[in-house]
């Protein structure tokens, strides 16, 4: 689902580079505040990789910013 959502949003014709990153870490941000002390280390996990998808997505619109946040989150 989430990669759908992902190519949903790179293939947007009218949205700008900087809109689609802006949007892309709207739902990375989503994705983390919907986890909970709650959470099980498997939804942790999951939310890792769907990040990690949402990064490597940003990279493809910009290497730069997109390296930034992928070096971030392996620290």
């Amino acid at each position: 689902m989430i990669n759908y959502l992902i190519e949903k949003i790179l293939n947007y014709k009218t949205y700008s580079i900087r809109r689609k990153i802006d949007s892309l870490l709207e739902m990375d941000a989503n994705i983390y505040c919907n986890l909970g002390q709650d959470s099980t280390k498997a939804e942790k996990l999951q939310a890792k990789k769907q990040s990690k998808s949402i990064y490597r997505a940003i990279q493809k619109l910009d290497k730069n910013t997109g390296d930034r946040f992928i070096n971030m989150m392996d620290k």
